[in-house]
């Protein structure tokens, strides 16, 4: 069985770990900017796959296939599979677990859950401090859970994308539906889940008998927020049926009235078989946006961000910010060499961390992905890069 670590950390220790990396953000922050022809890194984490949340719930009862040295059922519940962050601001950010397993039928047993991290750039770690699992203990979910205690699992809903308001509460974007999902900062659901007319994951098909117009787990994948609070920008990981091959909608949500606006504008992929990782906003009108293969390890050739600009055609143009698989390491950050690789099968994370810094985190989709080392679990590594030109970020994406 593979290793297992619990790291967590709790009252003044975090409070102290926060002291702790706000004096060593050059560490992880960029100091080279005027000096850099291209993206470099900056920092370097890992958070080890055997990572599970202490005193939890056993997990992972129907899990098959190849664990790369880990044994199923689990004692506890993972620490894993980022699907999507939040920057607290503090030196702590708040991440989403991805929705279990891979996929409905084998992850009943997994806690949809927020957690809590610390990065450690100075000796690579990154802490839990915490996190709180998600629950409907009003019923606002109208079909039957998996639970009858109403804690949401990975058979529920397949989160894939958070934004955290100013009140502390989570809008969160579910592939199963699509839905769009309001928790409180306790995690508890606020309102029924959001659907999106007209699309439709198979996994509501089934169970409403509407035809489906996504492919499974095809919903909602990344998701921003504009700098004034006002709309949610839930991007869809898949392309709807009768729409040209490779072009995923981006739909504006208004928060005060609680519905979709109509408007909607279309990112095209640089190839169908590709997929969206993230999408978070530089400004009301610009994006950050994951793409990537399904490749990993060798067969990861496709791995990149890009800053995609709303045009009045409602399409969203296209400029690279930073080629994953081609990053300047001129420090040996990590031990590795002076080009860093990002090989992961899934990429699902991005932040502005600061006008010429932004921070890239892996879903490990633990234990099946194994792109850094053949046949060995991946970790969650968490990166810095500092950017050759400044976004221009509105500043109220930086917190």
């Amino acid at each position: 069985m593979g290793k297992i670590i619990n790291r967590t950390i709790a009252g003044a220790g975090a409070v102290a770990l926060t002291l702790t990396l706000a004096g060593t953000a050059s560490v992880a922050g960029g100091q080279h900017h005027d000096k850099i022809t291209k993206p470099m890194l900056t920092g370097w984490a890992s958070l080890p796959a055997g990572t599970f949340v202490p005193g939890s719930e056993p997990s992972g009862s129907l899990v098959t296939g190849n664990l790369n040295g880990f044994t199923a059922p689990f004692a506890d519940q993972p620490v894993q599979g980022f699907s999507g962050i939040a920057d607290n601001g503090d030196g702590t950010f708040d991440v989403l677990s991805d929705n279990g397993y891979g996929n409905q039928a084998n992850s009943g047993d997994f806690l949809l859950r927020v957690q809590r991290l610390a990065p450690v750039f100075r000796d690579g770690s990154v802490d839990v401090v915490g996190g709180v699992n998600l629950t409907d203990p009003d019923g606002h979910v109208p079909w039957k859970l998996t639970r009858t205690d109403r804690v949401l699992t990975g058979a529920d809903f397949d989160v894939e994308s958070i934004v955290k308001g100013a009140d502390g509460s989570y809008w969160i974007g579910d592939e199963f539906g699509p839905y769009l999902l309001h928790f409180d900062r306790t995690g508890r659901l606020l309102a029924a889940p959001a659907p999106l007319d007209g699309v439709v994951a198979p996994e509501t098909a089934a169970r409403t008998g509407v035809t489906a117009t996504l492919g499974s787990s095809k919903g909602f994948e990344g998701m921003a927020a504009s700098p004034d609070g006002r709309y949610l920008y839930p991007l869809l990981e898949g392309t709807v049926t009768g729409d040209p091959a490779g072009q995923l909608r981006l739909n504006q949500f208004d928060l005060r009235t609680r519905k979709y606006t109509g408007k909607r504008w279309t990112y095209q992929l640089d190839s169908p078989s590709h997929a969206i990782g993230d999408a978070i906003a530089v400004d009301k009108d610009r994006f950050l946006i994951i793409e990537r293969d399904g490749g990993q390890g060798a067969t990861a050739v496709n791995k990149k961000i890009y800053l995609a600009t709303k045009r009045s055609d409602g399409t969203l143009a296209k400029k690279l910010v930073v080629d994953l698989m081609n990053i300047a390491n001129p420090r040996g950050l990590g031990g590795f060499g002076t080009t860093f690789t990002f090989p992961f099968q899934t990429i699902e994370d991005v932040v502005i961390l600061d006008a010429t810094t932004i921070a890239v985190l892996n879903d490990n989709n633990f234990p099946f992905s194994s792109g850094r080392t053949a046949g060995v679990a991946d970790n969650n590594e968490w990166i810095t890069i500092a950017l050759p030109e400044s976004l221009h970020p509105d500043r109220r994406v930086l917190r």
